[in-house]
């Protein structure tokens, strides 16, 4: 029941994630969260996800902000970085990751979706097909409602956890 919460990985933060190898396993088309995935709630583009966003280009990726937030929060972060990326955009509904996808020229087999919320950007990418690789937030200053639902992720990701426990242990009784 809670599988369709689940992400297919779970990282420690977006600039830990081998892009390179990604690329080479065939993804093109790489869709993020901004708020707690790529800087601090609120921050503008900084260092490292300009210097992230550039490496992505030069491998050949093509790359879109979705983000809840209004347009001058997105555009904000956007101005700094130069991808496609659309506000307001309704997460977990599918609709805007179908959307993504046409505006990236890709589609759910060669997609990543990276964010840091489970009930928005898991669950929403899951129900659009695209892989998902949920990442830990970057600050834990974050609105009330973000906070409440924490407490909810918490209980997933010991699920989540505890499965990935199980298959690992299974693939090495199979050896």
């Amino acid at each position: 029941m809670l599988d369709r919460f689940y992400p297919d990985e779970y990282m420690d933060s977006t600039y830990v994630i081998d892009f390179d190898r990604l690329y080479e396993a065939g993804y093109r088309g790489v869709i993020f969260d901004i708020d707690n995935t790529l800087v601090p709630h609120g921050a503008p583009a900084d260092e490292r996800a300009k210097k992230l966003f550039a490496h992505l280009k030069e491998l050949g990726y093509q790359c879109m902000l979705l983000s809840n937030n209004k347009e001058p929060r997105v555009k904000m972060f956007n101005d700094s970085v130069q991808v496609h990326y659309i506000h307001k955009a309704g997460k977990p509904s599918v609709k805007n990751y179908v959307k993504a996808m046409e505006i990236l020229g890709t589609d759910t087999g060669n997609t990543l979706f990276v964010g840091d919320q489970i009930f928005t950007d898991v669950y929403g990418a899951n129900r659009a097909g695209i892989r998902t690789i949920l990442v830990k937030p970057i600050h834990p200053k974050e609105e009330i409602q973000i906070v409440l639902k924490r407490y909810l992720e918490k209980i997933v990701l010991f699920f989540y956890k505890r499965k990935q426990k199980r298959n690992k242990n299974s693939k090495r009784k199979e050896k």
